[in-house]
């Protein structure tokens, strides 16, 4: 009793310290209105009065869904507030210093609102408009001295609306309505609640940046003249987060414009796009409700003139810090595309597209981990280390989590979720921070979502078809062997998480599963190629490289699977990645990057669009409306980073780490990854007699590195790192133990 009691204190002290930041701050609304509709759009202003500057002026900002704040009349935030939520009843804040945009005496607050009022696969609504700030070292916040304005001149356009996953409206904004009424007058703001009170529930600190705003880009564009209207084309110089602005000139007013981009249908679904009504006269208008794409359109009447076109890129702070070079251009082009649509989906969370959804599904996340960890700055982790925390955070009380998250969807994908918890899931992202925090918070989600897995007498894992029986987009997939492979390497992530935070019987039972498993998978071995009993299509080649990745298939297997993957070509690009990473296991990496540049080749080489598709083609012959946008085919980065310049974590956090080059279709290649440590670089370059490896190895690490030779004589300067230790040689390779610093090897053939 006195334990829990002890318990139910800390609690306590923790909630109150939690809401002491908010001070007497209190929930607004704008006064006599209802704000809260679908796309509604508010003011709130407040004056107040420094009479000196304390040295940090930290204020804490609360609204659903985003705000824009100015201080003193400047922009000092461009899109603040996360998407809802972090679990599937509470909020982000932001915090957001003010001091370097404040001075002695009067100062203007002013917080522009955009309330989504909509659901979707990426937010969950409130059903109220709100502010709430705390400012707590200047005395201010919110309460009804605030003064606000619900803003008529913003709606909803028409048809065509966003599709039913996306819970932002396309904007209407009529510059009339915004004259007409610019000279009413503000009202007393209306306190609906504290911190904490419901619909908004607690509140939890925005765990990832704020947003990067590049600011207003000139852009050149052509005017063409059509029947009824012209059309502005601007060719944009990538795949982008975009706020269009414009410029114009109208003798007469009230004349529709319409802008939006060549993904205004997300391969098969309708995204947004805004309309701007214009006054009479000289105005400009940028539209905050940002849009992706590679060009914009504006659509206008003949007599209104343009007088300048700009756009306002935006995006997650976290930018490539990496980089690849090799001398074959298909490659280059090839990490080129694939970083574009890395950071096209990453935002609030991670997406599968910014276009059709802005959902972070988790079978993608997965993947796009995989690829930042070799090529974007570490401050991408924060955005990982969110998604972990909701993804537990909505799991429900059967044990089952689900993605895409956070949002309404509420159907588990099973495959989807045993990859996102396993080895390359929460595993990789703990081997490359060594955040073991986040493994602490997660690990009971991860053992009860396991519990849900059962095994057959005969080992393999027990049917289980969840919600949607989902493997793979493309053809002939082998359910229960995909299902199988996920759940050994779940299992073994779990292991791994047990023995990292002591729980000793736990990790034996993990493996004791494994093995049962293993034992039922290598059952449905044919002699030459796996195949479940009851599986009646094609050999499933995501069955037999998803073997490889996890350990279950023995090396005697492997010229079997090798050349049954030179036959077997049904894996979309999601699982691709997969079967070229098993082909470099195997020992086949030059066969592996034939078969990346045969199965990637019209995404890489298409020349209209800077971002990587969805399925191997576009449209509606692409899998699931075909989007152009989809980093998860960006899979072959990674293996290119791991397996052909060699470079992996081998203990967490990169304080040691290997590098096995593997120079395969290549003659000279390099690349820098960044990690927690500092940048790793290594590079080749093959000659007619002596080939050229090197290799930099940050502060406070070391390296193990694996010269393709047997000996040190064969290898000038290798002599004073030779590590002799039994445990870590590699076949055919001579291994060297090098502490921080940069090296150059040349090795005679």
């Amino acid at each position: 009793m006195r334990k829990s009691l002890f318990i139910v204190v800390i609690l306590l002290s923790y909630a109150l310290s939690a809401l002491a930041q908010w001070n007497d701050a209190k929930w607004i609304t704008v006064g006599e209105v209802n704000a809260d509709v679908p796309n509604s759009w508010a003011r709130y202003r407040k004056d107040v009065l420094i009479k000196s500057l304390p040295e940090q002026v930290l204020a804490n900002i609360c609204v659903d869904s985003k705000y824009w704040l100015y201080v003193n009349g400047k922009q000092v935030v461009f899109e603040g507030g996360l998407k809802r939520g972090p679990n599937p009843t509470d909020s982000y804040y932001d915090v957001v210093n003010l001091r370097p945009h404040l001075r002695k005496g009067v100062n203007s607050i002013e917080v522009l609102v955009w309330h989504f009022g909509k659901t979707g696969f990426s937010h969950i609504d409130s059903g109220r408009m709100g502010l709430l700030f705390s400012a707590p070292a200047i005395g201010l916040v919110s309460n009804s001295e605030w003064e606000s304005r619900l803003l008529a001149e913003y709606s909803e356009c028409g048809e065509p609306k966003p599709n039913y996953r996306l819970s932002e409206s396309s904007i209407h904004y009529d510059a009339r309505v915004a004259q007409a009424d610019a000279e009413k007058p503000y009202v007393a703001s209306k306190e609906i609640g504290k911190a904490g009170d419901a619909p908004w529930n607690a509140l939890h600190e925005r765990p990832i940046p704020l947003f990067k705003d590049f600011g207003l880009k000139k852009v050149k564009f052509t005017r063409t003249e059509g029947e009824k209207e012209d059309t502005l084309v601007a060719h944009l110089p990538y795949n982008m987060h975009l706020t269009p602005y414009i410029e114009v000139d109208d003798p007469e007013g009230g004349s529709l414009i319409r802008l939006q981009t060549d993904h205004i249908q997300g391969g098969s679904e309708w995204s947004v796009r805004a309309e701007y009504v214009t006054c009479k006269g000289k105005q400009s208008y940028e539209s905050l409700g940002w849009m992706n794409g590679e060009i914009l359109y504006v659509i206008l009447p003949h007599h209104v003139r343009v007088t300048k076109l700009q756009y306002r890129e935006s995006g997650y702070d976290g930018l490539p810090e990496g980089s690849f070079h090799c001398d074959d251009s298909y490659f280059n082009r090839f990490w080129k595309k694939g970083l574009r649509t890395l950071y096209v989906n990453m935002r609030d969370t991670y997406y599968d597209c910014p276009d059709r959804e802005r959902a972070q599904w988790w079978g993608d996340a997965t993947v796009l981990m995989g690829e930042c960890f070799y090529t974007y700055s570490p401050r991408v982790h924060h955005l990982m280390r969110k998604g972990i925390l909701e993804l537990c955070a909505f799991q429900n009380d059967k044990g089952i989590i689900h993605s895409p998250i956070p949002g309404n969807y509420d159907s588990e994908l099973p495959a989807q979720m045993l990859a996102s918890i396993g080895l390359y899931g929460f595993w990789n992202y703990y081997m490359n921070t060594a955040d073991t925090l986040t493994i602490r918070e997660v690990y009971p989600a991860v053992c009860r979502y396991l519990d849900v897995w059962k095994i057959e007498p005969g080992g393999l894992t027990a049917e289980r078809h969840g919600a949607w029986d989902w493997g793979d987009w493309g053809d002939h997939r082998d359910m229960r062997l995909i299902y199988a492979a996920w759940h050994y390497m779940a299992l073994d992530a779990a292991a791994r998480m047990a023995d990292l935070l002591g729980k000793t019987q736990d990790a034996y039972l993990f493996r004791q599963k494994m093995t049962q498993v293993k034992r039922g998978y290598n059952a449905c071995w044919t002699g030459k190629a796996y195949r479940h009993p009851t599986f009646t299509g094609d050999t499933d080649d995501r069955v037999q490289a998803l073997a490889i990745i996890s350990g279950i298939a023995d090396t005697d297997k492997y010229p079997a699977i090798s050349k049954l993957l030179r036959t077997q070509k049904h894996a979309s690009p999601y699982m691709e990645k997969y079967v070229m990473e098993s082909l470099f296991q195997m020992g086949d990496g030059e066969y592996a990057m034939e078969r990346a540049h045969e199965r990637y080749h019209h995404m890489v080489m298409d020349s209209l669009h800077t971002t990587l598709y969805e399925g191997w083609l576009a449209g509606a012959n692409g899998f699931g409306g075909g989007t152009t946008n989809h980093a998860w085919s960006g899979g072959p980065l990674t293996v290119i980073a791991q397996y052909l310049m060699g470079v992996s974590v081998r203990e967490p956090g990169w304080k040691v780490f290997s590098v096995c080059p593997v120079p395969v279709r290549f003659k000279k290649a390099d690349i820098s990854i960044p990690t927690i440590r500092g940048m790793v670089k290594t590079a080749f370059q093959l000659g007619e007699t002596t080939d050229v490896y090197s290799i930099t190895v940050p502060r406070d690490t070391h390296a193990y590195y694996y010269l393709p030779c047997q000996d040190a004589a064969q290898a000038k300067g290798a002599e004073a790192y030779i590590c002799t230790d039994s445990t870590v040689q590699k076949e055919g390779r001579l291994c060297l133990l090098l502490p921080a610093g940069s090296y150059k090897f040349k090795v005679r053939k």
